[in-house]
């Protein structure tokens, strides 16, 4: 078969033959792939900067951590590989998969389920959003990032901050639900203020992270308390698009009720990821085609892969592979 393989950590994958997959075992099952979705994840672990990417055993390998296509039975679905998905054919475990809309076009279908489980799983389980509270969203422009605004305010936000480096672009992020925005770009200690002002006359309740590194710094230094009672506010940080490391005074911790947590796969329950798949992911999916959760992509082919993996994708926007 033909696929995007991988032949050394940190180059571009090539279109070029591999063997087909067999399944090992009765759980896993073949999927005709139909599309894919390159991601920050897919990068990542390609590069080897990623905690899975297998550095020490390293062999050629297929690229790409999800995907949809059909099955033996001409269902369409969506799931993630047992081994790499931007191939003609993958290999898929018949407990994790999602049958999608037949409305739904397969690279939005690609595209959204990543950004959907980085932003529904920190909001649902590990933020356990309520209605009526207030979000915080730091680094709203990227994909995931405009998926966690749609999301906050469907699951009953009241008010939800942005924050990022593009002014217009923040701007525009209040077409897809945001009340509030915050540039990053300028002065630390006027951000802070602004922010420490915003939270006093609305308390936040549940800062969602993709950047860490400095702009987390500058949002936890303004969540700092000044020895009265503060409010609950949980902070999950996700990703770590600006840094993997911040500086935290122990103070900010000790004078506000702040409860600061990841969200990833390793940290959720068995049984949430078993939720995620099973109940959140159709729901949402639905959502989207019915237009009511908005995804943009831009596409190529599986054919050019060599050249589409470092493509500049504009920002908010996710690329898909059509096999």
């Amino acid at each position: 078969m033909k696929a995007a393989v991988l032949h050394a950590l940190g180059k571009a994958p090539i279109y070029t033959d591999f063997p087909d997959p067999v399944p090992l075992n009765e759980d896993q099952i073949l999927i005709k792939v139909t599309a894919a979705a390159v991601k920050n994840l897919d990068k990542a672990i390609a590069s080897g900067a990623h905690y899975s990417s297998n550095k020490d055993t390293f062999q050629p390998v297929v690229v790409g951590v999800d995907g949809v296509g059909i099955l033996e039975d001409g269902s369409k679905v969506y799931a993630p590989g047992v081994q790499g998905m931007m191939a003609e054919k993958a290999l898929i475990d018949k407990d994790r998969l999602v049958k999608l809309p037949p409305q739904l076009d397969d690279a939005t279908a690609a595209a959204l389920p990543n950004a959907i489980l980085g932003a529904a799983a920190a909001l649902l389980y590990r933020a356990k959003i309520s209605p009526g509270q207030t979000v915080l969203i730091n680094g709203a422009a990227g994909v995931t990032g405009r998926i966690a605004i749609q999301l906050a305010k469907y699951y009953g936000a009241s008010q939800v901050i942005v924050t990022g480096r593009n002014i217009e672009v923040l701007e525009a992020l209040k077409d897809l639900g945001a009340d509030e925005f915050l540039s990053l770009k300028q002065e630390d200690q006027l951000f802070i203020k602004t922010l420490r002002d915003m939270h006093q006359i609305k308390p936040i309740d549940i800062v969602i992270d993709y950047l860490w590194g400095h702009p987390a710094e500058l949002i936890l230094t303004a969540l700092k308390g000044n020895g009265t009672f503060t409010t609950a506010l949980k902070f999950i940080t996700v990703g770590a698009m600006v840094g993997d490391k911040i500086q935290l005074s122990s103070a900010v911790l000790r004078s506000a009720n702040i409860e600061l947590m990841g969200s990833g796969f390793g940290s959720l329950p068995e049984d949430a990821m078993q939720k995620l798949f099973r109940e959140v992911l159709p729901e949402l999916l639905q959502l989207a085609a019915e237009g009511k959760l908005k995804i943009e992509t831009v596409t190529a082919s599986l054919q050019a892969i060599a050249s589409a993996w470092d493509m500049e994708v504009p920002s908010g926007k996710r690329l898909v592979i059509k096999i």
